[in-house]
C-alpha cells in the first residue's frame, strides 16, 4: 500500500484536529507535520516534501493562496475553509478538492477517494528518473518530435502544461512542472523557480541579483531569475 505524506495547515487547532480525526479512517495518509501559519508551513513543506496538503485559506498574515505562490515545488492540495466563495480561485490553482468546514464524513470520504486516484496516477508516472541520454517522444498538435533529453535546455510552466525548448524549436506537453522535475535527472536539470527549469549544461553566465538572488543567462539566450530559496540551493549544490 502506497503511503501519502500529508501536512495539515490551519491557524485553528480544533480545525487541524478535525482533519486529523477524519484522516484516521484512511490509513494510506500519514500525517508528517502540521502548521498554524504560512511561514511555518513553507519550512515544513520544503524540508519534508509532502505529497498532499490539507490547507486553510484564511490565516493570519499570509493566506493559503499566498503560501502556494511562495513555494518552488507545490504539492497537491485540498483546501479546507469556512468560506465557499473562493472555490473558483482554488480550482484555478489546480486544487484536487475544496472542502467547506465543518467537514462532513461522507463528503470527506469522496474527497479522499478522488485524492487517492490522482496521487496513484502520479506515482505511476514518477516511478523512475529518465536517463539523460534517452530520447522522448512529444506530440504537439500536428507536429511530432523525438528529442534527446540532452538537447532540452529550458522548460517553463503554463498552468497544467509545460513548454520545452530544444535546439531552435519548442513544444507543449500536458505535464505539470512538478511531474517533470520528478522525472528529469536532478544532476542536470535544476528548478530555478516555481515556473522554470534549466539544463545546467547550457549555463553561460551567472550574476548576483536583487535580494541575494541569482540571475542566469543560458547559451541559447534565455535569462532566468533564480528564486531566493533556489539561489541558496544552487550555490550549495555547485560549491566544492
Amino acid at each position: 500500500m502506497k503511503i501519502f505524506k500529508t501536512i495539515i495547515i490551519d491557524d485553528e487547532r480544533l480545525a487541524r484536529e478535525e482533519v486529523k480525526r477524519a484522516l484516521q479512517k484512511h490509513k494510506e495518509f500519514k500525517i508528517i507535520g502540521e502548521a498554524s501559519h504560512a511561514d511555518e508551513a513553507i519550512e515544513l513543506i520544503e524540508d519534508l516534501q509532502p505529497d498532499i496538503l490539507f490547507l486553510d485559506i484564511h490565516m493570519p498574515g499570509k493566506s493559503g493562496f499566498d503560501l502556494l505562490e511562495e513555494l518552488t515545488n507545490v504539492p497537491d492540495v485540498v483546501f479546507t475553509t469556512a468560506y465557499d466563495q473562493y472555490a473558483v480561485k482554488a480550482f484555478e490553482m489546480n486544487a484536487l478538492d475544496y472542502l467547506v468546514k465543518p467537514l462532513r464524513d461522507e463528503r470527506f470520504s469522496k474527497t479522499i477517494e478522488k485524492v487517492k486516484v490522482e496521487l496513484s496516477k502520479r506515482v505511476q508516472l514518477e516511478s523512475s528518473i529518465l536517463p539523460i541520454h534517452q530520447k522522448i517522444f512529444i506530440k504537439d498538435g500536428e507536429k511530432c518530435h523525438f528529442i534527446p533529453l540532452t538537447e532540452i535546455h529550458f522548460i517553463e510552466s503554463l498552468e497544467n502544461y509545460a513548454r520545452l525548448y530544444f535546439g531552435s524549436d519548442k513544444a507543449m506537453i500536458k505535464r505539470s512542472l512538478n511531474l517533470l522535475a520528478e522525472k528529469l535527472d536532478p544532476k542536470v536539470f535544476f528548478r530555478v523557480n516555481r515556473s522554470q527549469i534549466i539544463n545546467i549544461h547550457y549555463i553561460k553566465e551567472i550574476h548576483p541579483y536583487f535580494n541575494n538572488k541569482l540571475q542566469i543567462l543560458l547559451t541559447t539566450g534565455e535569462k532566468v531569475e533564480v528564486s531566493s530559496r533556489q539561489s541558496v540551493k544552487f550555490k550549495n549544490w555547485n560549491s566544492l
